[in-house]
């Protein structure tokens, strides 16, 4: 798997969302320098290489992040909530998760075999470049050749 490209797919995946106030979710396939709140990015990731005979599977477990503005703090903490619910239009795993394609295609438009958003972790205030943020850790396993 190329995983730049396996990270930008997820992060335009992610953008589908709906958010339900007039915000608009930015999405980056990488850490950026400074976010635009909303934002949603792809983090550090682990690789557990030749899970099958002759390079024929990886398995990636990738750390996503996402990040809300402090404006309001319940205001934010609601926000946050909704992308992180299991389903609806502001769901972050339900818009990843439509990128794993019709049964017997392969995700992200053939970048990998397949996808789950596996859990929520790290429900907490979160620093980046110097501005403080409420956010979350979002983390989806990625299985493709190797």
């Amino acid at each position: 798997m190329q995983m730049s490209a396996v990270r930008g797919a997820i992060a335009e995946a992610a953008s589908t969302v709906v958010l339900p106030v007039s915000a608009k979710l930015t999405c980056t396939g990488f850490t950026p320098d400074a976010v635009t709140e909303p934002h949603f990015f792809c983090g550090e990731y682990s690789v557990e290489f030749d899970r099958a005979m002759n390079r024929g599977l990886d398995v990636v477990e990738l750390t996503c992040r996402v990040l809300v503005g402090l404006a309001d703090d319940e205001a934010a903490q609601r926000l946050l909530d909704a992308m992180l619910s299991g389903s609806g239009p502001g769901s972050l795993k339900a818009a990843i998760e439509a990128a794993r394609g019709a049964p017997g295609e392969l995700a992200l438009g053939g970048l990998a075999d397949d996808l789950h958003v596996m859990r929520v972790q790290g429900y907490r205030w979160y620093e980046h470049q110097g501005a403080s943020y409420i956010g979350a850790e979002l983390i989806i396993k990625i299985i493709g050749e190797g």
